[in-house]
This record gives C-alpha cells, structure tokens and sequence, in this order.
C-alpha cells in the first residue's frame, strides 16, 4: 500500500500554500495541544501545520523512504511502515487522534485498518474519494469505461486503489460496526467544502471526497 494514494493536484489554500485544503479540514478537527498519528503521512506537511499551528504532539508511519527523509528534514518523528501490517504493534489508546488521509482505499483490509485506527485513538480522522461523485458516474454512462477524475488520476490497470466506495457505503459501514460519526465533510474536485450538509443522495453525488472525524460506541 502506498501513502497519499490520491493526492489532488493543486488543492493549496491562500493562506496556507504548503498544505492541502482537505488536510486542512482535517486540522480543524484536532483539539489543540493532542496526541496524533498520521498513517501514510506523505512528506508530512500536515504533522509540520498541527505542530506550527496548533502546538500538536503528531507522530508519522509513512511506506515510502523518500517520504520519511522529507519528513525527517522537517523535523519530525516518523517511522517508515505500513497501515495494513503495523497498527496492530500499537498500544490501546495510546493516541487522540489517528488519521488517514485518501489511503483507505488502497489498503488490503480497510475494515481491520479502520478498527485499528479506532482502537489505537480515542478518534479516528478518514479521508477517501467518493465513487459516486457524478463526474464518475458519467464517465461510466457516457463512456463505459472505469473513470479518471482529478481525485482517481491512474488508468485501472496502474491504481492501487483496490478498495473504492462510496459515501453511502461508508456510512452504512460505520452504521454496521457501530462507529459513531461525529462529523462529515463533502468537498468538491477543488477541496472545498460543499455548501451543504454531508448527508444522503446530494453529498454522494456532488461530493469528490469525504472527510470523517469517528468514534467507537461508548468511548
């Protein structure tokens, strides 16, 4: 499984140009001062923002060598390795926070790799493209072949995104195993948050990605 699996080009916000807008959204749900993972953590531009930004304790596993030595030259503390063979090596609630960022679909076992993500922190921070977005649904109409968008950029014989979904599959997942959904986020092919609320048929049409803050029951 590769990290960053999907990485939207150009998604930057003014403001903020060294992080994308989905890691972005992602930030503004992490509690000041908090203890965070981040599983497949690129080049760890989102570990460098929670650290300037909101004095987090963020800790990285990224697959890639080249990965881990950007993320070592900013300063920080990753470790190479890899979401569907090394969560299990972690200890209960050792986290506030664990996060993965449009990688769930690339793992082997995203169910065991979710659960894990929940075991290991007391909340869970998901990100993964949404496969019913409708430029996706018209490529498959019009054109009968599996679809490209700016978030699903790899011909099928070359992704390794193995596990697609979609918003509604999701969330009927989370309502299956009992994780709670503590919050939801549509954002279109740019990243930016859509005007309305995650829920139903319009978020899984109109939405390129999704973004979830969970929680297990009773936690």
């Amino acid at each position: 499984m590769n990290d960053r699996a999907l990485t939207p080009p150009s998604q930057k916000s003014g403001g903020h140009k060294d992080i994308r807008r989905d890691l972005l959204l992602i930030a503004e749900m992490v509690a000041p001062k908090s203890r965070l993972l981040d599983v497949g953590c690129g080049d760890g531009a989102l570990l460098e923002y929670l650290a300037r930004e909101k004095d987090v304790d963020g800790r990285g596993i990224e697959i890639r060598q080249s990965g881990v030595n950007a993320c070592v030259a900013r300063g920080l503390s990753v470790i190479q390795g890899d979401a569907d063979t090394d969560l299990p090596d972690y200890p209960d609630a050792a986290f506030d926070y664990v996060v993965l960022s449009l990688t769930l679909q690339a793992t082997k076992n995203p169910r065991k790799v979710l659960h894990e993500m929940l075991r290991i922190g007391r909340r869970a921070i998901v990100s993964f493209p949404n496969f019913a977005y409708w430029p996706v649904r018209l490529q498959l109409l019009l054109g009968g072949r599996m679809p490209m968008t700016a978030a699903l950029d790899d011909p099928w014989y070359d992704t390794q995104n193995i596990h697609l979904c979609t918003i509604l599959d999701f969330d009927d997942l989370c309502a299956r195993d009992g994780i709670v959904v503590e919050q939801r986020i549509a954002v279109d092919g740019k990243g930016n948050r859509e005007g309305w609320k995650l829920q139903g048929n319009l978020a899984n049409i109109f939405g390129a990605q999704a973004v979830y803050l969970l929680r297990r029951r009773g936690a």
